[in-house]
C-alpha cells in the first residue's frame, strides 16, 4: 500500500468576536493580537508534519492564520472561499445569549438536532458540508501519495469537513466532538477504506499514521 495522504484541518486564531462569544459567520473579523500570537506559536508544530500545500478560507482571520504558516514553511498560500465559515444570516454579530433570547424556538430546534438555516437567511450544516467537501476533494485530487496539506478554516466548517470525509453523520459529529479551540487542528489520514480521523483539537504533532498502516 502506498503512503497515505494527510489533511490537517486548522481552525484560525482568536478574534475579538471569539473572545466575547459573538457569532461571526462570514463577517470578515480579523485576528486579535492574541490570535496572531496563537498562529505564530502553532507554525513550528504544523511544519513538523512535512506539509507541502496550504489552502485557506479567504476570510481574513483564516487567511492571516495561514499566512503565518506559509511564511514559516516557505510555501505558497492559496485561498478557496469554499472553506469559509457557515453563513449565519442575521445572527452574525450577535452573542450566543442574544440569539437564544431572540430566536429561542429555532435555537432549541437546532440544539435538538434539526438542521435549520442559521439566522433565517444563512446556511444549514448540510450545505456547508457539501461545499467544504468539494473543496477538499479538489485539493486531494492534486496530492501525491504521502503528501500532507493544511486547510486553514473555521470551527463549524472544519467539523463539517471532518465529518463529511470520514462518513460520520453531521449531527453525531456535533454531539460527539467538542468545539475545536482557536488555532487547534484535526488530523485526517487516508487509507484504503477512506478517511480516518486520527486526531481532534490538537496542538502538538502526533504520529497520525499510528494504527493506520496495519489497516
Amino acid at each position: 500500500m502506498s503512503e497515505p495522504r494527510r489533511l490537517v484541518v486548522w481552525r484560525h486564531g482568536e478574534t475579538t468576536y471569539n473572545a466575547t462569544g459573538r457569532w461571526q459567520g462570514q463577517l470578515d473579523v480579523p485576528l486579535s493580537d492574541r490570535g496572531k500570537q496563537q498562529a505564530a506559536q502553532a507554525v513550528e508544530a504544523l511544519a513538523a508534519y512535512g506539509i507541502s500545500q496550504i489552502v485557506a478560507s479567504d476570510l481574513s482571520r483564516a487567511a492571516e492564520t495561514a499566512r503565518a504558516l506559509a511564511e514559516y514553511a516557505e510555501l505558497p498560500l492559496r485561498f478557496d472561499e469554499r472553506f469559509r465559515e457557515i453563513n449565519a444570516g442575521i445572527w452574525q454579530g450577535l452573542t450566543g445569549g442574544e440569539v437564544r433570547a431572540r430566536f429561542g424556538d429555532v435555537h432549541n430546534r437546532i440544539t435538538a438536532g434539526e438542521d435549520l438555516r442559521r439566522g433565517e437567511t444563512g446556511e444549514t450544516v448540510a450545505e456547508v458540508a457539501q461545499r467544504v467537501q468539494e473543496g477538499a476533494s479538489d485539493l486531494v485530487a492534486g496530492m501525491a501519495p504521502g503528501e500532507t496539506a493544511v486547510i486553514a478554516t473555521h470551527g463549524f466548517a472544519g467539523r463539517a469537513l471532518c465529518a463529511a470525509l470520514t462518513g460520520i453523520p453531521q449531527q453525531v459529529a456535533i454531539d460527539a466532538l467538542q468545539g475545536m479551540s482557536n488555532c487547534h487542528w484535526a488530523m485526517l489520514v487516508e487509507y484504503a477504506g477512506g478517511w480516518h480521523l486520527a486526531g481532534w483539537n490538537l496542538r502538538q504533532p502526533v504520529d497520525a499514521l499510528a494504527g493506520v498502516r496495519s489497516r
